[in-house]
């Protein structure tokens, strides 16, 4: 296994919705409100119960059904679509998903949001056994495991292969007559339920895509639940007991929209909180406080209503240029942050500035952003992140799967500074990340019920293919820590 692998990671957004007119248009609908979870590629499966039809291709979603006609064509009352972020160099059509497989006892798509950490041993098992994959996407496992234990039946034949994937998954399936959703057994990545007026029922990856459809939440979809929509109504089903919420904090750090509720936080409410908790962790005497359009506004708003300083627009963000971090190469990542943000002289100039933005990965964004607001005259830049220190590497699907590309885990916090160019710089801690998220009824779960992983270096899983090589990086985040203690 090499020292690091850099898998298929993925941020996705998924949307499916079964016993609704029109359910292409209405997943038409919950995707765009999630195309800030991936513009790399969509696709959306119908079913009118006899047929499956699919439409998918590279590109925004308003890109890949720009003809209306192929939307038009995606007839029935059930559908599941997908928003796919992939990373370097996999962006083919074969991977967009939903994935459509047509066998001779029935048709099934299937769409996913997270990582397999096993994809790699499964893969090669089943490639051993005969199995062909289409793609390089460790989504199309699951169908595979699916056949080879079909002859004990469709459900039970799953539950079986969802027991044999780890990692974050949420799993949408359509057949000709039903919609499946499931959560693996930590749930990583946020699922919810909602249910529209005539009773169709409704499954995505945020609550935002349930307003835009005008769909009532009904409750957040549980670590390790099958839950199963058909005719007759909502099923809920487990495939496993043995869980243990662990949802990914970056969902509420940067991921997710602002106005949506995960496992009952409002996500602008917690980033206002971390902006708060950051204020009293880190004071600075400074003009005013500005932040980074737009997932960094609310905890900015936060940090300024706790420090007493006014909170300015110092930052304009053109609103027609991807996201940077979920930019697929360095190279497109820089000039990205250069076409999307600039900074307004007319407020920063001869200023003390405290930016506030909600995380450093790889320093691409944060360096430019100081050179910007240099260039326009602030007299200081003093840069404050509402999260800890990103040290370690994500393996249940986000685009950070090696150390190597970490700012964090090879510099010290001073370090940090000198290479960003800031006058200060300075991190939430572990502990108020918790503290405002504030994850309620989570029953002990360490951690407040969050995965933490990325700061602590401590798990909630065992990492299977990616043990070994990360193993072999921690010697290096070692030798960093006792560089910190001697500084």
């Amino acid at each position: 296994m090499p020292a690091e692998i850099k898998g298929l990671n993925e941020e996705c957004g998924v949307f499916g919705v079964f016993g609704a007119e029109h359910a292409a248009s209405l997943t038409y609908m919950g995707l765009h409100t999630l195309q800030h979870r991936g513009q790399e590629g969509a696709g959306i499966v119908s079913t009118d119960y006899q047929t499956l039809y699919q439409h998918r291709d590279r590109g925004l979603l308003s890109e890949v059904f720009a003809d209306p006609a192929e939307l038009e064509r995606l007839v029935g009352d059930g559908a599941i679509g997908h928003v796919r972020y992939g990373t370097s160099g996999h962006n083919s059509i074969q991977n967009v998903q939903p994935f459509l497989y047509r066998f001779h006892d029935g048709d099934i798509a299937l769409a996913h949001n997270g990582n397999l950490t096993n994809a790699v041993t499964l893969r090669r098992q089943l490639e051993d056994e005969g199995a062909v994959f289409q793609s390089d996407s460790d989504t199309e496992i699951l169908i595979h495991l699916i056949r080879k234990h079909i002859q004990s039946g469709f459900i039970n034949a799953l539950k079986q292969s969802l027991n044999e994937v780890k990692g974050g998954f949420a799993y949408l399936l359509l057949q000709k007559d039903r919609l499946i959703a499931a959560l693996d057994p930590n749930g990583f990545r946020p699922l919810c339920i909602g249910q529209l007026e005539n009773g169709a029922y409704v499954v995505t990856s945020e609550t935002c895509a349930l307003d835009i459809v005008g769909a009532k939440f009904v409750r957040d979809v549980e670590p390790g639940e099958l839950i199963i929509i058909d005719r007759d109504g909502l099923h809920v089903n487990h495939y496993t007991t043995n869980t243990q919420l662990a949802i990914c904090s970056m969902e509420f750090i940067y991921f997710a929209r602002p106005d949506s509720i995960i496992h009952g936080v409002t996500v602008h409410n917690a980033r206002k909180q971390m902006g708060r908790l950051l204020a009293r962790e880190h004071p600075v005497d400074a003009d005013m406080v500005i932040g980074v359009p737009n997932s960094s506004l609310s905890a900015a708003s936060g940090y300024a209503e706790e420090a007493g300083l006014p909170y300015e627009m110092g930052l304009i963000k053109s609103q027609y240029v991807a996201r940077t971090f979920i930019q697929p190469t360095q190279e497109l990542r820089e000039r990205a942050v250069q076409m999307k943000l600039s900074a307004v002289r007319g407020v920063v100039e001869g200023k003390r500035v405290i930016v506030v933005d909600d995380s450093i990965v790889r320093g691409t964004t944060s360096k430019q952003i100081v050179q910007m607001l240099r260039r326009a005259g602030a007299k200081e830049v003093h840069l404050l992140i509402a999260s800890p220190p990103f040290r370690f590497p994500c393996f249940y699907g986000i685009d950070v799967s090696t150390r190597a590309e970490l700012m964090a885990a090879h510099h010290t916090v001073e370090e940090m500074r000198d290479l960003i160019g800031v006058d200060s710089l300075g991190f939430l801690s572990v502990g108020s990340l918790i503290e405002a998220i504030n994850l309620a009824n989570v029953n002990g779960a360490p951690n407040g019920g969050l995965t933490v992983a990325y700061f602590t270096g401590n798990y909630p899983t065992p990492l299977y293919d990616y043990e070994e090589g990360y193993r072999k990086s921690l010697s290096e985040q070692e030798k960093l820590a006792r560089k910190e203690v001697t500084v």
